[in-house]
């Protein structure tokens, strides 16, 4: 990683502040000096905000940030405590972009300097661009590939297991059925990777958000959720979702189900999964292709009290073929978080041992849309 430093504002020698930048944060990371100049950045400070140490540093840095900043609180609260502090959910506004969220940390560096590091939230809504963007098309065109390439071939090889079996000894019959049986599994795999790839925009029109999720609750009720206590806490003031209701009854049936499997995982017979809706003021996220930012305060959280998400999936969760289970395809949350940005919202995550939660932001109905 190298580090961007500025000669003529920087108030410490270049080195110290590169091997703070390099050292304390593999992370976007910032020094601010006591005057509240931006004086080094790192590459994936850069990477992040799309610009150079040039650009990033015109002006004073804590002169533009809006009135009651938390990210202003967060670093007088490191010069005036003399230690490393964190805050969760800091909003972060700079250099003219689109507001977002992240965890910070501010240490002081000794002499009134402040070492900035930001930790993005690993949500992957419609915020999320780059190599995550990248990724994903990449995984849409494959999925289609492997529906063109694959699908006539597999039906070719499933019909010759067949005719083979008819005409196989007794005791070859079962190798015959295998291939059948496995040719048939992988069929099904494509078929998902075909459902995923596919582009189809929402259809958008006011839905209720409760009918949604009673139709998903019902669902699950005597199967996925069969045996665990369901229980929900709803805003009933909330204004219709913008959406698509056969797309937004798929996101939530995957992560009600998905929640099921956490709570019955616990093996005692004490799962529980709750749904939660409620108004967020203010919630904003920047929609696909590039359209400005709209109002997304429709939140509905999916909670469950299972074992939590592995540590090593975390980061990497809606990213597809991340799974933890042994038949898992790991498309499910791909796929939602692919249908959440087409809704303008947006999908993160909490997770500790006992109790993981998920959180759809969504858009609701204005004026202009009816």
């Amino acid at each position: 990683m190298t580090t961007r430093t500025l000669s003529q504002s920087q108030p410490r020698d270049a080195e110290a502040l590169k091997a703070a930048a390099f050292d304390l944060s593999p992370d976007p990371s910032m020094v601010i000096d006591a005057e509240g100049a931006l004086v080094a950045v790192n590459e994936a400070a850069e990477a992040l905000f799309g610009h150079g140490l040039s650009l990033l540093a015109r002006g004073r840095f804590l002169s533009a940030l809006p009135p009651g900043s938390s990210l202003a609180s967060l670093l007088e609260r490191a010069r005036a405590e003399d230690a490393r502090v964190r805050e969760r959910g800091v909003e972060i506004n700079l250099f003219g972009l689109p507001p977002f969220e992240a965890d910070g940390a501010a240490a002081p560096l000794g002499d009134g300097s402040v070492l900035l590091t930001l930790s993005v939230k690993a949500g992957l809504g419609v915020e999320r661009g780059g190599a995550d963007a990248a990724g994903l098309s990449s995984i849409m065109g494959l999925g289609r590939m492997l529906a063109h390439e694959i699908k006539n071939p597999l039906a070719g090889i499933r019909g010759a297991a067949q005719l083979l079996k008819m005409g196989a000894k007794a005791e070859d019959q079962p190798l015959a059925q295998l291939i059948v049986d496995e040719t048939d599994r992988v069929t099904r795999l494509v078929d998902r990777m075909e459902e995923f790839s596919e582009d189809v925009l929402p259809t958008f029109a006011p839905v209720n958000i409760h009918e949604v999720l009673d139709r998903v609750r019902a669902l699950v009720a005597n199967g996925a959720a069969d045996d665990l206590v369901m229980r929900e806490q709803y805003d009933p003031s909330l204004p219709p979702v913008l959406g698509d209701e056969d797309q937004l009854i798929q996101i939530f049936l995957n992560l009600v189900k998905n929640a099921a499997e956490a709570a019955h995982a616990r093996g005692d017979g004490r799962g529980e999964i709750a749904i939660f809706t409620a108004y967020r003021h203010g919630v904003r996220v920047r929609a696909t292709r590039g359209q400005t930012l709209r109002g997304a305060p429709l939140e509905v959280r999916i909670q469950d009290n299972g074992p939590g998400v592995a540590a090593h999936l975390r980061e990497h969760l809606f990213q597809p073929f991340v799974t933890s289970k042994p038949q898992g395809a790991g498309l499910g949350l791909a796929a939602v978080a692919k249908l959440v940005a087409a809704h303008g919202g947006m999908i993160d995550f909490d997770s500790e041992p006992g109790r993981t939660t998920f959180r759809v932001l969504l858009p609701i109905v204005s004026l202009g849309d009816v």
